[in-house]
């Protein structure tokens, strides 16, 4: 995935906020990267428009083969379906459907198949077995979002997106997703951007993206809190440590 001169602009005339500011990057394949700011630099916007939510005032994402910035309403829509996996804090699992008919969803929105033995291993790599048959009302958060993790690798997706995946969960909980969607990198050979406001969450990533007002403000490879940290204050970013 990689953005070109990425900049989107709320509003206009005096009233104009630029959300991001020519954002360049280019995001390997197979890794995961970590997009770290304080709240308004910019991350959840930058999450919304390269998943094609939002459309950027000006400057290119290219997903794949796609480039965004010229697509269509319908190209979008198949890109966010059949190339695009989302994890979100809130899990959004549908609360009627069981955890294997929510994990299916997706592909049978697209009139897909799943693998049966890509099923198989995504629900045994994630401890999902026992659960299959469970509503998410019987479920933990950390099992509602391993559930909503297997519904994003379920399609073999070009990317996955997670917005602040571990915003509704526990320390202990936070650090269990965590290295879920390393295994997804490590396991599967998925490619994974977060956006997180928490140092310790960023520092599981093998890229660390510093976002402030809208712009690009540094890398910090193979993170740590500590380095992250040094990067920010050099900054003069002010974030949490959860």
């Amino acid at each position: 995935m990689r953005t070109s001169h990425l900049t989107k602009v709320y509003g206009a005339g005096d009233l104009a906020v630029r959300a991001l500011d020519d954002v360049t990057l280019s995001l390997p394949s197979g890794r995961f990267t970590s997009i770290m700011g304080s709240s308004g630099s910019g991350k959840s916007t930058f999450m919304h428009v390269v998943a094609g939510l939002e459309r950027a005032t000006s400057g290119t994402v290219v997903i794949g083969d796609l480039d965004l910035s010229s697509a269509g309403d319908d190209a979008l829509t198949r890109m966010r379906r059949d190339h695009v996996g989302f994890i979100f804090p809130s899990f959004n699992l549908l609360p009627n459907y069981s955890v294997r008919q929510n994990v299916l969803l997706p592909l049978r929105l697209g009139r897909r198949r799943p693998e049966g033995p890509w099923f198989e291993r995504i629900v045994e790599t994630l401890g999902l077995g026992g659960l299959l048959a469970k509503t998410p009302e019987q479920l933990s958060g950390g099992q509602q979002q391993r559930a909503a993790i297997a519904r994003a690798l379920l399609g073999r997706p070009e990317v996955i997106l997670a917005d602040e995946p571990t915003g509704s969960l526990d320390s202990a909980t936070s650090t269990e997703v965590l290295e879920l969607l390393r295994i997804c990198v490590r396991e599967f050979g998925q490619t994974v951007v977060m956006a997180s406001h928490d140092v310790a969450a960023a520092a599981f990533a093998e890229q660390t993206v510093l976002l402030s007002d809208g712009r690009v403000a540094g890398k910090v490879s193979n993170p740590t809190t500590r380095s992250i940290l040094t990067a920010l204050e050099a900054l003069d970013v002010r974030v949490g440590i959860e």
